[in-house]
């Protein structure tokens, strides 16, 4: 098979290594890539969202499955506009893909169909919205209703911090047209836990779960991020926590989506908060989570090749879905600055020592191959996974392995899979 995934960053490079690893795959592209995904993929200068080049180049190749990885394709109809061709593609459709382009959809969405989540209102204007904090409970969380590449949620703990980020959301536009219409919502507290699951339209099958760290600095401090490093599984989510989400949230959201016309076919990202009165979700997505892709991905025992094509033939309930009875962790090098302002241009040493160790992978987000080398090209530089037969190996595993890499303002946290000393592991 010849297979295109779109997309360029650590998620697309995870699933180029999972393509790479099937026996399906005979040549596989990337759009437009980076120098990481080059060791799997022949990488194309399209751009994500030029939905008429990538399903052009996707002819003339006579590509037979193509994988959006991206959200930004996903929600504008990448889906649609291959389909409309006659092309095999992985990704929900656009009228589905709105679960992650609007947060207000996909809290009336839960609302409608009893799936427990935070108690919110939707605003389109910061008047109401002011007027509404006057009398809300504080802290609370406001969220920009549509994509805002992971950063677009605010907890503000008083009255002041919510009003300078309605003013920041809806005033400044801080996150662009996203801001347009805003969510507020109850502030939960607990345990955070990621779940990825494949799709057919009406049968769902969970990965294996997974904890993402989004404040840039140690000690969940600093400002909110792409993500800076993810463990898998999570300790948290007990056999009694998977057995409530499977009855009260995961089938019950994609016969929701059935129901209101949006068969939902791709990977659907459920996040989890854990509160006192049982799991409540937070967000949903509408693709692989980056980083939970680098650490759930290498766990994955089944071709992800069968299994997708598994779920775009609706026969998802025929396969099997199995992970390695193992964990893995996955510790994001960042450029220093990130995510506000950071420079690019930096030579990366080191990389070759992945391939000098198995369970260790180095999964490039933001880099580029020039006539120096691989350089920093983003934010979000590399993240480096390892596994290990628990999490504290994993854990171990993967910090030393950020010692193999060096580029100049390389940046960390230090404390990623932390809460996992809490438990036995």
């Amino acid at each position: 098979m010849k297979v295109l995934i779109v997309g360029s960053g650590g998620r697309e490079h995870a699933i180029a290594w999972a393509v790479s690893q099937s026996a399906k795959a005979d040549k596989i592209y990337c759009a437009p890539g980076n120098a990481g995904i080059e060791e799997y993929a022949e990488c194309v200068n399209i751009g994500a969202m030029e939905f008429d080049k990538l399903v052009a180049f996707a002819k003339e190749k006579e590509i037979d499955l193509t994988i959006i990885g991206m959200d930004d394709p996903l929600v504008g109809g990448v889906v649609d506009a291959f389909e409309a061709e006659g092309l095999r593609v992985f990704g929900p459709r656009k009228n589905a893909a709105i679960i992650e382009g609007s947060k207000a959809f996909s809290k009336d969405l839960m609302k409608k169909y009893n799936i427990p989540t935070a108690g919110y209102e939707n605003f389109d204007s910061d008047e109401k919205a002011l007027a509404y904090l006057e009398t809300a409970k504080f802290p609370i969380v406001l969220k920009a209703d549509g994509l805002a590449l992971g950063k677009g949620v605010l907890i503000c703990n008083t009255l002041e911090e919510a009003k300078e980020g309605v003013k920041t959301i809806m005033e400044d536009k801080k996150f662009g047209d996203a801001g347009n219409r805003m969510v507020i919502e109850e502030f939960m507290t607990g345990r955070e836990v990621s779940v990825l699951a494949f799709c057919d339209g009406k049968t769902i099958k969970c990965m294996t779960s997974a904890q993402d760290h989004k404040r840039a600095k140690d000690g969940d401090q600093g400002l909110n991020t792409g993500g800076m490093g993810t463990f898998s599984p999570s300790p948290f989510y007990t056999k009694e926590v998977e057995e409530f989400c499977e009855k009260y949230v995961y089938q019950p959201t994609m016969d929701a989506m059935a129901a209101e016309g949006r068969p939902f076919v791709g990977i659907l990202f459920t996040g989890l908060m854990l509160t006192e009165d049982g799991p409540k979700v937070l967000e949903y997505n509408a693709r692989f989570g980056d980083p939970e892709a680098q650490v759930v991905l290498p766990r994955m025992k089944n071709d992800i090749i069968d299994v997708m094509e598994a779920c775009i033939d609706g026969r998802l309930d025929e396969i099997d879905l199995q992970f390695e009875d193992n964990a893995a962790v996955c510790v994001v090098l960042a450029s220093d600055g990130y995510p506000v302002s950071y420079e690019k241009g930096y030579v990366i040493n080191g990389l070759e020592e992945f391939k000098k160790h198995d369970g260790y992978y180095c999964f490039h987000a933001g880099t580029k191959r020039t006539d120096k080398g691989i350089v920093t090209n983003g934010g979000r530089v590399l993240g480096v996974t390892a596994k290990g037969t628990n999490l504290k190996e994993a854990r171990k595993n993967a910090y030393a392995a950020t010692e193999w890499v060096t580029f100049e303002n390389k940046y960390m946290r230090h404390d990623i899979g932390k809460a996992i000393d809490d438990v036995e592991a």
